[in-house]
């Protein structure tokens, strides 16, 4: 019965999905923003489900035979499967509002979230052709490398390269939320006109101050950020700042 849910779920996702923006106005009435929250509540809705029910088959399934164990691995794969359609869905739902409104910490925590779950119900269906008894370790240790992950990554470096991008190709860019970012976003804050990256860079500027710190203390960002500052330092007041805001937020 779940997989026949989930099936049908899939086939009104999809149709709506790849339609593009106007086809999630047309069809469900919702923005970008609402649409991508919603995928996220479902997929771990669906999440839930399936660990459920995967709990309850492995407890009371009959597996006697062969055939009784073919057909719980062949229902109960299918029903990742459908899953995983979900993490799709939801994963990209997240991706049309990035576009449409930009990259932000908090986005970019959910996707992870998403391709987390994703990997554990792939790890799920390895289990059941390989056996269950190293499933909570490979959790375990899924979770703590993409905690690992999303600090080399450097998180605020990858939203300033996609917001900067998004500039040239939109021209939109909401400087408030920019120049909250960390020293990590400086090279590609770099990378905007004048006086918008002045404007970007300047509080991080002093917040990094004039004074370095030891070697230990400073991060590659840091030091990074520190060689551009100097090479060009922020040249404008908080006024032209103020005057150029485009009004654009990352809602």
């Amino acid at each position: 019965m779940l997989n026949v849910l989930f099936a049908a779920f899939n086939g009104v996702q999809l149709a709506v999905l790849f339609g593009g923006y106007d086809a999630v106005l047309d069809k469900t009435g919702l923005s970008y923003s609402a649409y991508a929250r919603q995928g996220f509540w479902q997929l771990l809705l669906a999440t839930l489900l399936t660990l459920l029910v995967i709990v309850f088959a492995l407890r009371w399934a009959p597996r006697d035979g062969a055939k009784d164990r073919t057909l719980v691995r062949a229902v109960l794969g299918s029903l990742c499967a459908l899953t995983l359609v979900v993490v799709a869905s939801a994963v990209r739902r997240m991706d049309m509002y990035v576009e449409a409104y930009g990259l932000t910490r908090l986005r970019i925590s959910v996707v992870a979230v998403e391709l987390w779950l994703g990997v554990i119900i792939l790890l799920i269906m390895a289990a059941g052709v390989w056996g269950a008894r190293w499933l909570p370790r490979a959790v375990a240790a899924s979770a703590a490398a993409g905690v690992l992950a999303f600090g080399l990554l450097s998180p605020d470096a990858m939203i300033a390269e996609r917001n900067v991008q998004r500039y040239e190709d939109t021209g939109k860019l909401d400087l408030d939320y920019a120049r909250q970012l960390s020293a990590d976003a400086v090279p590609a804050l770099d990378k905007l006109p004048e006086p918008r990256r002045s404007c970007a860079i300047k509080p991080i500027a002093e917040d990094l101050g004039s004074e370095r710190g030891p070697w230990y203390a400073m991060s590659l960002g840091e030091s990074r950020a520190r060689r551009i500052i100097e090479a060009r330092p922020p040249s404008v007041d908080w006024g032209v700042c103020d005057e150029g805001r485009t009004g654009v937020s990352y809602r």
